[in-house]
């Protein structure tokens, strides 16, 4: 390490303490990530950030894990104890981008042929200030702190304003030996880790932050002018005798009121509130088997949550839990019943996309509404959606509607470029909070419309409700269903996207 680098960590060191609040996922990394703390450890990050390596040296002692700026000996030489894929940008001037991280590696995997017993366990880390994902007209805001690797100007905005939200995020440990004998005669080998590595990267973030959010008119253009939302507009001119832009504007319509309009800033504040909130209401929440759902995002798979549904506190409880287990928060399917001000438009700007109760009679709907679902799955979105199609009004499971189902499925079937997940999720708690409109529902007192005096009564009547649960079951991977439920699904697509399949309904009962 140079004596400038050791005295930017000495200057910013306190700084960083008071403004940052590290997140570190998974919290048990010994287990999940089979990473021993009592072997060294040589950390990768994407670029040489200063303050993403304070931040990481902060979780890294929470964790009990060896210093990330302390050097590392091996065979009596010093190895740097980070490493890093790319330098941070220049303020005013391109600079070369090349960090030590090939030659350390080279002589690193050289020292490996000399000592057999030599392993070091390689852990790559990536360090996210805030969950923003990319936009495709970024604000000012956005120039400021969306970059990989931003100038020390961009970073101390960053640090700034999104110093409580940084989540550092651990990978799976790399057997440096394992590599070496592996691989002992490829001189290129730190050139080819380093481009592995820049692609575990690139999936991490979005993993994390999910894919670039669409512009209004992107959205637009994409889904009305969709070859299925172009036919049924057609339909529609001329069942009701109406002209091309009078249909087009039905359409946009219908799409104004179904689609989310994703806000990260509503994120962050939900967080702190909800926060508060659990720490009120109940004892603590227990959360099973995240790791399988980490692992499906960073091998870039299309995750769709079913969770079950007998609370309205499960919408909050589950983007919550996601949230802190470092993934991207789901687009979340909401009955249009749920669509009333102001909460409609906080559950929408936190992702909720609404649907009415029945399509039936209404084909440009129900076009618009496929579409704009198979464009979150085509783009990358994770959605959440519950197939019993409502909350429980006993709290016991109800039978499921296929209605999702049935669409998530032909979504697939016309080709989504990534493989798709079913995730089935449990939520459940000792105390649910409408026990008493299920009392008065079972006997026989009317379903009580949703509205603001129910979320401010309910708001008002906080108490504590036991332990939470959120348990994710074992994923479905839906190209491995359908090839054992209608092994000629792949062929129906290409005779005739369009026609829905006799094979569909019984798959979709066989799934539901």
């Amino acid at each position: 390490m140079t004596w400038m680098r050791q005295a930017l960590l000495n200057v910013f060191r306190l700084p960083v303490k008071w403004l940052v609040k590290t997140n570190s996922i998974p919290s048990d990394v010994e287990s999940e990530l089979g990473i021993d703390k009592s072997r060294p450890i040589i950390y990768l990050l994407p670029s040489d950030s200063v303050t993403d390596q304070l931040a990481l040296q902060m979780s890294a002692q929470k964790m009990g894990l060896p210093d990330p700026v302390e050097p590392v000996t091996l065979a009596n030489k010093s190895y740097p104890g980070s490493l890093f894929l790319r330098r941070t940008e220049a303020l005013l001037r391109k600079r070369n981008q090349n960090t030590d991280f090939e030659p350390v590696f080279t002589d690193l995997f050289h020292l490996h042929r000399d000592h057999s017993d030599l392993d070091v366990q390689v852990v790559p880390v990536f360090i996210t200030w805030g969950r923003a994902p990319g936009k495709g007209k970024p604000g000012l805001a956005d120039l400021l702190t969306l970059s990989a690797a931003p100038s020390w100007l961009r970073k101390f905005f960053i640090v700034l304003f999104l110093g409580r939200d940084t989540f550092i995020s651990y990978s799976q440990a790399v057997s440096s030996r394992a590599m070496a004998d592996q691989h002992s005669t490829d001189e290129k080998l730190a050139h080819k880790l380093s481009r592995v590595a820049s692609t575990h990267f690139h999936r991490k973030r979005q993993a994390m932050t999910g894919p670039t959010l669409l512009e209004r008119q992107e959205l637009n253009n994409a889904v009305l002018g969709s070859e299925m939302v172009r036919n049924a507009i057609g339909e529609e001119m001329r069942a009701k005798q109406l002209s091309a832009d009078e249909a087009r504007q039905v359409a946009a319509g219908y799409l104004t009121e179904i689609a989310a309009d994703y806000r990260e800033g509503l994120i962050r504040f939900g967080d702190r509130l909800l926060t508060r909130i659990w720490n009120k209401i109940y004892n603590g929440i227990s959360v099973g088997h995240a790791n399988r759902i980490r692992e499906l995002a960073n091998n870039g798979h299309e995750i769709i949550y079913v969770p079950c549904h007998r609370s309205h506190m499960d919408y909050l409880l589950l983007t919550y839990v996601i949230y802190h287990e470092g993934l991207v928060t789901p687009h979340i399917a909401a009955g249009i019943n749920l669509n009333f001000w102001p909460v409609g438009g906080i559950f929408r700007r936190g992702g909720a996309f609404f649907l009415r109760r029945s399509f039936a009679g209404n084909k440009l709907y129900t076009a618009v509404f496929r579409e704009y679902l198979e464009l979150l799955f085509k783009k990358g979105y994770a959605v959440k959606y519950y197939p019993e199609g409502g909350r429980s009004r006993t709290g016991r499971l109800i039978p499921p509607k296929t209605g999702m189902l049935a669409m998530t499925i032909q979504a697939a079937v016309k080709g989504v470029n990534r493989p798709i997940s079913l995730v089935p999720v449990y939520i459940g708690y000792e105390n649910v909070m409408e026990v008493k409109s299920y009392l008065s529902e079972l006997k026989g007192g009317a379903k009580k419309k949703e509205s603001n005096w129910q979320v401010f009564s309910a708001i008002k009547k906080l108490k504590n409700y036991g332990h939470g649960f959120v348990n994710f079951g074992e994923p479905l991977p839906l190209n491995q269903f359908l090839d054992n439920k209608a092994p000629d699904w792949r062929e129906s697509q290409t005779l005739n996207p369009e026609k829905k399949p006799a094979w569909l309904t019984p798959t979709v009962n066989g799934l539901a």
